[in-house]
């Protein structure tokens, strides 16, 4: 195993130790802190093309040689998810900006990390790994509609659409038009292969940057957010539940085999919280705060989760 796997496979308590540790520090230190707010962008915008470059853009088609696994990847995280969140969503209260932070996180599928949980479950994760780019275009053109329809005009009234599109266009499509451009480079040139090679090593410290600088530079204005904050946790524990449990329904329908049924199940309850933080951030400044947290707040229930879940998916969900 290489030096780069052991990292990716150990990034979950990575990702634990560095929330500790920015946690303290931005409690202990809140005015350092704070001043980390102005690295955001930059650090998620690397974070963003990292993650990009090894998303398989160039192999688009492969993730259509599969359509029993691309048909239940479709209705889980589209159909199955929506109905789901909707629901919980009527749990909480009908706060616009508290609605939008749980929508943005829950309705956005992962594609990262998941690979990695994913094989961490024995599932296929390669299976997975191919469909990341149909994950990726389905979930941007699809989150508008979904907010729409579960907002409605109060969205627009929350979202500026200036900085929303800045932070839309710096943060996700100038660093993925990067990385597949680097990506049909590297199929003519050794000099782009070694860029995508290098770029691979880039998600996971990042990734572990991001929260530390997310976290640090927020905590310290989260406690007046604290009762809504407490709200959310048992709806992001609730979804981790259930979604395996109507993942494990729909690969049987679609009757997958073992490994892809765990990779559905791990897609439909792994989200894309840091993808979507950088919408959260361009949010007005009263309103960024709590949506980054809420989406936050994800990430650390779902890390936890995902602890129990590689061994619970291929031990109990789905044996062999």
């Amino acid at each position: 195993m290489t030096s780069r796997e052991k990292l990716e496979n150990n990034q979950v308590w990575l990702y634990v130790i560095v929330l500790m540790i920015a946690a303290g520090f931005g409690l202990l230190v809140p005015d350092f802190g704070a001043q980390l707010d102005a690295t955001i962008s930059f650090i998620i915008a690397i974070l963003m093309y990292s993650m990009f470059s090894q998303i398989p853009f160039t192999s688009l088609k492969e993730s259509f040689a599969n359509r029993r696994f691309f048909g239940a990847l479709l209705t889980v995280n589209y159909i199955a998810v929506p109905i789901v969140v909707w629901l919980l969503s009527k749990l909480l209260p009908q706060s616009p900006p508290l609605l939008l932070g749980v929508y943005l996180v829950l309705l956005t599928p992962c594609i990262d990390y998941v690979i990695v949980f994913t094989a961490l479950g024995r599932g296929n994760e390669k299976i997975i790994l191919i469909s990341t780019p149909v994950l990726f275009i389905t979930q941007i053109l699809l989150l508008p509609l979904y907010l729409f329809l579960f907002i409605g005009n109060d969205a627009a009234n929350i979202v500026d659409p200036g900085p929303f599109l800045e932070a839309f266009f710096g943060l996700i499509v100038i660093p993925l038009g990067l990385a597949i451009a680097l990506q049909i480079f590297a199929k003519k040139s050794i000099v782009g292969n070694k860029i995508i090679n290098i770029s691979a090593w880039l998600p996971v410290p990042f990734m572990a940057l991001t929260l530390f600088v997310v976290v640090s530079s927020q905590i310290g204005k989260v406690s007046t957010y604290i009762d809504l904050i407490i709200k959310v946790i048992p709806i992001y524990v609730a979804f981790m539940v259930i979604m395996p449990i109507i993942s494990r329904f729909i690969s049987k329908w679609f009757k997958l085999d073992i490994g892809s049924g765990r990779a559905l199940i791990f897609s439909s309850a792994t989200r894309n919280s840091l993808v979507v933080l950088p919408l959260a951030l361009a949010l007005p400044n009263n309103l960024s705060t709590l949506v980054a947290t809420i989406i936050v707040t994800q990430t650390i229930v779902e890390l936890a989760g995902e602890l129990i879940y590689i061994r619970l998916v291929p031990n109990i969900l789905l044996r062999k």
